[in-house]
C-alpha cells in the first residue's frame, strides 16, 4: 500500500513504486539511464538501493516525488560513490556513519517549483538530525547550482562527475550543523538548522577538506568586485575583432548578468552538454577550448569568448548537440532565470546582452559557410 503523505518506503509496494516513478522522469521524460534501466517493467533500480533509506510522498496512492539516502551508519558505501564524491579523502578522518549521500531527488513535472519537495525533504531531515551526520554529500546540474549554494550547499571536488549516464554533475555538499556558514551567507536554511553551539560534531580540519570551494567560483560566495574581474579579465584577452557577450554593458549591468552565474573549472574530457539536456542556461567559455558533436561527428570547435547553449536558451527546447572539453577549460555558467526576468527589470541591459549574443551567432554562422 502507498500511504498518503512523506514517509520512508519500507515495503517492496512502497519501493518498487518508486522504482517505476524513476523511470518516468529519468528514462522517459529526461533520457537518462537508458542503458541500465528495466525497460520492459518500466523500473530504475540501482545496486545502492539495496542498502540506501527512500524516501517519497503520494497522492490517492500515486508517488509525487522521490529521493535516496545512503547512510554510512547501514552499509560501506559503494565504490562508484567513493568515486564520485570523493569520498576516500574524507572516510579517512571522518566516520562514516558522519555521512551521507543524497541522490535520485525528482518530482512529478507538473508540481516542480511548488513545496512538495521542501516536505520531502523535511522527512529525510528528520532522519538526519535523529543520527546527527555531519556531511551530506550530492550533485547538481550546472543550472541548478546556484540554487543549491544559497541554501548553503558547497562545491568541494577537484574533478566534476562526468557519467555517460547521469551527464554532466557538480559534487556539492551540506555541513548540517555549521549554522555560522548558513547565516553568514544568509541561507534560509539557518532558522531551520539547530544550533549545536558548543556541542556541534563538525570535524577538525573540514576547510582543508572542502579544498577552498572545489573547482567551482560562485557569485554567491565572493567579493562581487572579485568575481567580476574574473570574468571582465578573461575576457579582455580577446581579439579586437571579436564580439564580446558584455560588449556595451555598464558596470551595473554586467553585475545584474552575472547575478547566480558560476565560473566552472572543467577538466579535458568532461561531457559539458548533453543532447537532449532540459536545461536551458548558457554558457560562455573563458579559457581552452570545447567541441561540438553532432551524430558522433564533429561540427565545431570554440574558444575562449565564445558561447554555446544559446539555441536552448532562446527556443526553451531540448539541448541539440553534445559538447565535450577539448583542453582544461574555465566557463562561465549564466543563469536562465536572471537573464529572463533582466528583459522585465532591465530592459536596456537585456537588449545589449541579446544584441550581443546575435552578432556572436552570426558571425558563427558566416564562419562556417
Amino acid at each position: 500500500m502507498i500511504k498518503e503523505g512523506a514517509h520512508q518506503a519500507r515495503t517492496e509496494e512502497e519501493k518498487e513504486a518508486v522504482y517505476r516513478f524513476r523511470y518516468e522522469i529519468y528514462v522517459a521524460e529526461m533520457g537518462r539511464y537508458r542503458n541500465v534501466a528495466d525497460h520492459k517493467r518500466r523500473r530504475f533500480r540501482e545496486p545502492e538501493d539495496d542498502s540506501a533509506r527512500i524516501f517519497y510522498v503520494a497522492k490517492e496512492g500515486e508517488i509525487l516525488a522521490t529521493s535516496r539516502f545512503n547512510w554510512g551508519g547501514d552499509a560501506p558505501f559503494t565504490e562508484r560513490l567513493i568515486d564520485h564524491y570523493d569520498l576516500a579523502r574524507f572516510l579517512s578522518v571522518i566516520p562514516a556513519e558522519a555521512m551521507a549521500i543524497g541522490e535520485r531527488g525528482m518530482v512529478k513535472p507538473e508540481l516542480r517549483g511548488t513545496p512538495i519537495f521542501t516536505e520531502l525533504g523535511q522527512k529525510s531531515y528528520e532522519f538526519i538530525g535523529k543520527n546527527r551526520v555531519e556531511l551530506i554529500f550530492g550533485a547538481c546540474e550546472p543550472h541548478l547550482l546556484s540554487r543549491y549554494v544559497g541554501q548553503g550547499s558547497r562545491t568541494f571536488a577537484a574533478k566534476n562527475i562526468n557519467s555517460p549516464e547521469s551527464g554532466y554533475l557538480i559534487p556539492i555538499v551540506n555541513v548540517t550543523e555549521d549554522v555560522e556558514y548558513l547565516r553568514r551567507i544568509g541561507s534560509p536554511t539557518a532558522a531551520m538548522t539547530r544550533d549545536w553551539g558548543a556541542d556541534t560534531r563538525i570535524p577538525d580540519g573540514l576547510e582543508s577538506l572542502l579544498r577552498n570551494e572545489g573547482n567551482v567560483l560562485s557569485q554567491r560566495l565572493v567579493d562581487s568586485g572579485l568575481y567580476l574581474s574574473e570574468v571582465n579579465d578573461s575576457l579582455h584577452e580577446l581579439t579586437h575583432d571579436q564580439v564580446s557577450v558584455l560588449d556595451g554593458l555598464t558596470n551595473d549591468e554586467v553585475s545584474g548578468v552575472l547575478i547566480k552565474s558560476n565560473i566552472i573549472n572543467c577538466k579535458a574530457g568532461d561531457h559539458v552538454i548533453k543532447k537532449g539536456g532540459t536545461a536551458h542556461n548558457m554558457f560562455v567559455l573563458l579559457e581552452g577550448h570545447v567541441e561540438v558533436y553532432e551524430g558522433g561527428s564533429m561540427v565545431a570547435v570554440f574558444g575562449p569568448g565564445d558561447i554555446f547553449g544559446a539555441m536552448a536558451f532562446l527556443l526553451e527546447c531540448e539541448r541539440v548537440t553534445d559538447i565535450w572539453a577539448a583542453t582544461d577549460c574555465r566557463i562561465l555558467s549564466l543563469s536562465e532565470s536572471t537573464i529572463r526576468a533582466s528583459i522585465d527589470s532591465d530592459a536596456h541591459g537585456a537588449a545589449h546582452l541579446m544584441l550581443n549574443i546575435a552578432k556572436m551567432l552570426c558571425v558563427r554562422l558566416l564562419k562556417s559557410r
